[in-house]
């Protein structure tokens, strides 16, 4: 079912946010890529750390299998905790994919030495981020990440209220929320 609004102006986009091993083992790295997602009034909707199984980054990965990356890639994604993020913003996607930089490491620190790339990329595969190229892309891999959240309730529910406001971050939980009301999908109801 396509999500409401998904990429309607004026509503909320979401997309999906993985920083990867390279940059998860090293703390200051980590939360530099935190603070540059906070600093750029992107909203974290929902975050989680986990360790990928093997199998689970070949299914993510499989529209590359037979490229001479793939496997390559599936070995370092599996190597060590990775951190997903459900991200918003009017324009996440891009708004994020401009933010990481160009993929390739090298093109990063030449047209991009601020990104996230540009910053702390090692090399093409060890390149600190990964995002959603796509709203459609941005659907298939939050659902792949966060398999319990409901977009489609979330656009209906959460959205209006974070759009709307006032919001702030919570340190404790690592997500946005409504002002007055905790998480946004724990209440609904405006604030008296």
């Amino acid at each position: 079912m396509a999500a409401l609004g998904r990429g309607s102006p004026g509503l909320l986009q979401l997309t999906l946010a993985l920083i990867k091993p390279d940059a998860v083992a090293h703390p200051l790295i980590l939360e530099a890529v935190h603070q540059q997602i906070l600093s750029n009034q992107l909203l974290i909707v929902r975050m989680r750390d986990l360790v990928w199984r093997r199998e689970d980054c070949q299914r993510f990965y499989q529209e590359h299998a037979g490229r001479f990356f793939y496997q390559r890639l599936v070995e370092f994604m599996a190597s060590g905790p990775i951190r997903a993020y459900i991200l918003a913003h009017k324009d996440a996607v891009q708004l994020w994919r401009t933010l990481m930089g160009p993929t390739k490491v090298f093109r990063a620190r030449h047209l991009a030495p601020d990104s996230i790339r540009g910053s702390f990329g090692l090399t093409d595969t060890r390149n600190t981020t990964h995002g959603s190229d796509s709203v459609v892309s941005a659907s298939r891999e939050i659902a792949a990440f966060f398999p319990d959240f409901n977009e489609h309730r979330w656009y209906e529910e959460e959205e209006p209220q974070l759009r709307s406001g006032p919001v702030y971050y919570d340190v404790e939980e690592g997500i946005h929320c409504v002002a007055g009301g905790g998480v946004a999908s724990a209440n609904l109801e405006p604030p008296s």
